[in-house]
């Protein structure tokens, strides 16, 4: 399963080399913290997915000798793998041209970054080729434009519920954060086991 995970650093290689003047360009543009760890731990999860719909990878990976389960478990897993590593590099990019950012930015970013994956990451194995990384990228942009918009119009009807989140401390909140990405990011991967062990190639 280690060969699968491996294999989505193999077919990026030329994309690779962009991957460090992408975290420089969003440095220069003085982007938040959270948006840049964001940004860079989707970068290899979702080109890797990106190829392989173009490519309808999934006869060739079926052909070899891995089951469906260990298929999918390769890419969720392989998608924290490339997640760390991805936020690893961003932070040495970020100390070394002397902009600030703390451990809660870190971590919300990963509990965004879990919680954005949870969600796109079943479509590649529901919708057809073609339509799939278009509908993700409105998403992404839906999610990162639309959340706080949202928040502001929940601020009226649920005031004192938000009040109530609010007044917690902010450990309590990225621990509780954190665990409910957790918890939707491991539903997300059982949900893509079973559409993908019934899908017909």
């Amino acid at each position: 399963m280690f060969n699968l995970i491996k294999r989505d650093v193999i077919i990026q290689k030329k994309q690779l080399l962009l991957f460090v003047p992408f975290i420089v360009f969003f440095i220069l543009m003085d982007a938040h913290p959270v948006l840049i760890f964001l940004v860079v731990s989707l970068y290899v999860p979702f080109n890797a997915l990106a190829f392989d719909e173009k490519t309808n990878v999934n006869v060739l990976l079926n052909s070899l000798p891995y089951t469906r389960k260990q298929i999918i478990a390769s890419r969720y897993l392989g998608t924290i793998v490339y997640m760390a590593a991805s936020i690893g590099v961003a932070i040495i990019s970020l100390t070394l041209a002397h902009q600030s950012f703390t451990v809660t930015h870190v971590a919300l970013s990963v509990g965004l970054f879990l919680l954005f994956s949870a969600m796109t990451f079943p479509l590649f194995y529901v919708l057809k080729p073609g339509y799939i990384f278009p509908i993700v990228m409105l998403s992404f942009f839906l999610f990162v434009g639309g959340g706080p918009a949202l928040l502001r119009l929940m601020d009226d009807s649920l005031q004192g519920l938000i009040q109530f989140v609010m007044d917690l401390p902010m450990t309590t909140l990225l621990t509780g954060f954190l665990a409910v990405a957790i918890i939707l990011y491991s539903i997300s991967w059982a949900v893509s086991s079973v559409v993908y062990e019934r899908k017909a190639f």
